[in-house]
């Protein structure tokens, strides 16, 4: 049977390469953005096209124009030199960003200019923030808004928050590219990258991490770098929950917790009555860094689910602010706010529509921990503790009660070996 042309233009659309394997940066879609709105958009600098222009946004403008002349007159190269570095891979650029407005790509001179003007503002600006922090550079004035004693303190940590906005990443090309025409040598991946960490994320591991899509990414590979395990054998789940005890719970039932070894969000393991977990420190950026990290494994095909399984999990040993209290003793939660009871509404705000990817090493780990728990000894001594341990008074009754006992058990048998002489 003869094929219409309209039949071989869709055979043919089938077998060019797919848009979205190119895809890295994303709009986080209405539904994950309901719960909390503010912590997917940036609050004082726009990086890339999403959020360009917005007008809370456009007094950070002249700040990145000032970074880009200063970028330019310490390269000794012209503007030019740069737009020609990135010329080459602005296809790759614009099919980055998912839903790319056409006024960024209607595919004339005057647009892809203005597009790469972009690219290079922005990188320039964010690879002159990198520097800064790295290299405490002087060749900004000391009362300079931004760079300076007074940036640090007041207006970085809200650019650090911002750069981890999932709509608001710069393809990483941008900088590899910046800095190799900058020096003329070749790209140099695991300087940006150490760069990035230094200044997002400077208690993280810094491995070798090569080629990585955005700031985002960098960070987020970081959190989980390479951890070896042995090889858990799949088991079938016990009984019908997927959750597992709190952290207190837990703790009745015999199970210590320690501090993994590493602080990679992989590292936890569970062996001989030791939970092991890595260290997190809870501050003001934390939720919106974790929100978008779970919006990225959620949008980006092929990312894997380590951080929204780690979140899942944390949530489910986390009920209240005694679970907070537990695992701040134990030095696995270093507490920035303050208080324990935003601890537990952090992770329960995290965890909403989430769940722990089966295929994990995680599930493993709360497979053998509801294993562990549901054995009929270790459930009589978890109730006995929660029933006679927990509250101080109970305690100090039992105590008496014992101590009572043992006198009427002496008195009893004086009075019997009396009787009998």
């Amino acid at each position: 049977m003869a094929l219409h042309s309209n039949d071989t233009d869709w055979i043919v659309q089938l077998n060019e390469p797919q848009s979205w394997e190119k895809w890295s940066i994303y709009r986080v879609p209405t539904h994950v953005t309901d719960n909390n709105r503010m912590a997917y958009r940036p609050l004082a600098v726009s990086f890339g096209p999403y959020h360009h222009g917005e007008e809370h946004l456009l007094p950070m403008e002249e700040h990145k124009h000032r970074a880009l002349h200063r970028f330019l007159a310490r390269s000794r190269k012209l503007f030019e030199h740069f737009l020609e570095s990135l010329r080459g891979v602005v296809g790759d650029l614009m099919a980055s960003y998912v839903a790319l407005d056409s006024k960024w790509m209607d595919g004339d001179e005057g647009t892809v200019r203005r597009f790469l003007q972009l690219m290079i503002t922005d990188g320039c600006f964010m690879l002159e923030i990198l520097r800064y922090e790295a290299y405490r550079g002087n060749d900004y004035e000391p009362n300079d808004p931004i760079f300076s004693n007074y940036g640090m303190v007041y207006i970085m940590k809200h650019i650090r928050r911002d750069m981890l906005v999932l709509e608001n990443q710069l393809p990483m090309q941008v900088l590899y590219r910046l800095v190799a025409a900058e020096s003329n040598k070749t790209q140099d991946e695991d300087l940006i990258n150490r760069l990035i960490l230094n200044f997002c994320s400077p208690s993280t591991h810094a491995a070798r991490m090569g080629k990585c899509l955005h700031v985002l990414d960098v960070v987020r590979n970081s959190l989980l770098h390479h951890v070896e395990k042995t090889n858990i054998p799949h088991e079938q789940d016990v009984g019908s929950e997927k959750i597992i005890q709190s952290a207190v719970e837990l703790n009745y039932a015999g199970i210590r917790f320690e501090k993994s070894k590493t602080n990679s969000l992989r590292d936890i393991s569970y062996a001989r009555g030791v939970l092991r977990l890595p260290v997190i420190e809870v501050e003001d950026t934390t939720e919106s860094m974790f929100l978008n990290l779970i919006a990225f494994e959620r949008l980006h095909t092929g990312a894997g689910f380590e951080v929204t399984s780690y979140i899942s999990f944390m949530d489910n040993i986390i009920a209240n602010e005694q679970d907070v209290e537990l695992l701040q003793t134990q030095g696995v939660i270093h507490n920035a706010i303050g208080d324990d009871k935003v601890v537990v509404e952090l992770f329960r705000s995290l965890s909403k529509d989430v769940a722990l990817d089966p295929e994990s090493s995680l599930d493993a780990v709360r497979k053998s921990l509801k294993r562990y728990c549901q054995k009929p000894w270790i459930m009589w001594k978890a109730n006995m503790v929660r029933t006679y341990f927990r509250n101080p008074r109970v305690i100090w009754s039992l105590i008496a009660a014992v101590f009572l006992f043992a006198l009427t058990t002496i008195q009893t048998v004086y009075a019997v070996l009396s009787y009998n002489k």
